[in-house]
């Protein structure tokens, strides 16, 4: 399980998609995607969580940390893209109260998403 938190997904597919960014540009884009600001402790706490696990690099230019997704953050991001494309292109969208055991074990087998 490469992730359990929804966050750190997000700023793994902020990073796949601009390359590399300063810590406050990736905060930034991500308080736009959610529409909340991020209290900085906890933001720099994921990142720092994502470089201890391989999943990012963090380099210093001048006074800012850099980061920018390892290839092991990267292969995470397209496994998952590939797994969610994957259940939305299954078909038709499933109501709540249709095979909730399947549907749960299936997410849990898989690594599915889990909301930070």
């Amino acid at each position: 399980m490469w992730f359990q938190s929804g966050r750190r997904r997000d700023l793994c597919a902020v990073l796949y998609d601009a390359g590399e960014l300063r810590g406050q540009k990736l905060k930034t884009r991500l308080e736009r995607y959610y529409d909340l600001r991020i209290d900085p402790q906890s933001f720099y706490g994921t990142l720092d969580a994502l470089v201890e696990s391989g999943h990012l690099e963090r380099r210093t230019e001048g006074i800012y940390d850099v980061y920018a997704l390892t290839d092991a953050g990267a292969g995470r991001v397209e496994s998952y893209y590939e797994w969610l494309a994957a259940r939305v292109e299954s078909g038709e969208r499933r109501t709540a109260d249709a095979d909730e055991v399947g549907d749960a074990a299936g997410a849990a087998d898989a690594g599915g998403p889990v909301v930070d």
